[in-house]
């Protein structure tokens, strides 16, 4: 007892000591002007682009989840399919000749759908949905997400449940991943504390067998590649919740799978908020490109300082390399793209929580690479607000990439307000 009274007597005058002697030597409160600035704003694009809004009025506060660029009914010309979760519905929008948008509803009562992939999935020479439900826009932790085929009979679409055991699912991507030359699936099944990433064989007549690759709360997207260019298909998954990590799922050859993690931070804020695959420095194998910037789970969702877009960089055997790459505040989703012709793949990126109190903060930018992955950020728009999707693809028949975005307005403040909205790439009327 009493050794023990002299220890604590000891260690009472040791560590006030202590901390007198080291105090000058450690920085125990950092300068906030080192850490943020509390927003970000970028020097305006020396590339024009002319904002098109899809609509001019709307009613309510839209909650767009998906936007992608691609020609749906293959008539040469390429149109918008949106994820309405607001709506419960896949729809398709297309350019009509004075370039307003004619849009229709392909699949209705889908409860908040997440995204839609495009597959022939039947290969019949047209093309299929796959619908990523989640069920709940919201945070919820019950078995309600699905995933939902729908068949494509001559411009009709006939529902086919394919997975509905399941928490939030987030994102479904296809491949033949047992070399049987039909096509398979890759499913994020995001949940909120519980989660996964599954692999769905098919077998036939709309019907899939699931096996469960990995567990993990808020699994967002799951591109597929081949990533090790050992010949089959790969899944490459970013995980969320309780940890943020970047995994890498490794095809066997057979269908069988093998994990490797490839990435996590001791940052359990960074708000990882998707991952797309390219191979953004051109050698020959694919890349990963992690937008990071989701803070919806706070109460007050504010730029941090860790916010921005991140590339992997894939240097062989399942090993990539760290870079940031742009700090843009909240930074919800990016997409690659040559948005300057120059040979090189520039990315854009877009934000759902930057400072929205200043005016002038970027809601929309692109990273310009100067051919060394090197990168300077142009801002292309400071409005709509609270864009969470992104896509690039040639809108207007110029041979230009343009892009596409949409708006989830969950949070404030509820002006500036967006749907689906384009921008038009102008650098072919520059000199």
């Amino acid at each position: 007892m009493l050794l023990r009274l002299v220890v604590l007597l000891a260690l009472a005058i040791a560590i006030p000591v202590a901390a007198m002697v080291a105090g000058p030597l450690l920085r125990t409160r950092p300068d906030p002007n080192q850490l943020f600035s509390g927003g970000t704003s970028y020097p305006d694009s020396p590339q024009a682009f002319a904002f098109q809004p899809t609509q001019e009025k709307f009613a309510g506060l839209p909650q767009i989840t998906n936007v992608q660029i691609v020609d749906f009914d293959l008539d040469g010309t390429n149109d918008l399919l949106v994820c309405d979760a607001l709506g419960s519905r896949v729809l398709l929008l297309q350019r009509q000749a004075d370039g307003s948008w004619l849009e229709s509803t392909l699949v209705a009562d889908v409860a908040a759908p997440a995204h839609a992939t495009v597959v022939d999935i039947d290969q019949d020479n047209d093309n299929d949905l796959i619908v990523s439900v989640l069920g709940n826009i919201m945070p919820d932790d019950h078995v309600i997400g699905r995933v939902e085929l729908f068949e494509n009979v001559d411009g009709d679409f006939r529902r086919h449940v394919i997975l509905d055991d399941v928490r939030r699912v987030a994102d479904v991507q296809w491949g033949d991943f047992d070399r049987d030359a039909d096509i398979d699936l890759a499913v994020a099944v995001f949940g909120y504390s519980r989660g996964s990433v599954l692999w769905l064989e098919n077998q036939g007549e709309f019907r899939f067998r699931d096996h469960e690759l990995l567990t993990g709360p808020g699994t967002i997207h799951v591109p597929v590649g081949d990533y090790d260019l050992d010949g089959d298909l790969d899944i490459a998954a970013i995980v969320t919740q309780d940890e943020e990590e970047l995994w890498g799922l490794e095809n066997l050859g057979d269908g069988t799978f093998q994990k490797r993690r490839l990435w996590m931070t001791i940052n359990p804020d960074l708000g990882s908020a998707g991952l797309v695959q390219s191979d953004l420095d051109q050698d020959g194998d694919l890349d990963l490109i992690l937008p990071a910037g989701d803070n919806l789970e706070d109460f007050d969702a504010y730029p941090q300082p860790y916010h921005g877009c991140y590339w992997f960089e894939n240097q062989g055997d399942w090993q990539f390399k760290f870079h940031r790459i742009a700090d843009l505040g909240g930074t919800y989703a990016a997409a690659v793209d040559d948005m300057n012709g120059d040979g090189h793949l520039d990315l854009v990126l877009v934000s759902l929580t930057n400072n929205w109190l200043e005016p002038n903060n970027a809601s929309i930018v692109w990273l310009e690479n100067d051919g060394q992955q090197n990168f300077k950020t142009w801002q292309i728009d400071a409005a709509p607000l609270h864009l969470v999707t992104v896509d690039t693809g040639d809108l207007n028949d110029d041979g230009l990439p343009d892009i596409a975005a949409g708006s989830l307005n969950v949070r404030r403040p509820h002006r500036n307000l967006g749907r689906v909205s384009t921008w038009l790439n102008q650098s072919g009327d520059q000199p």
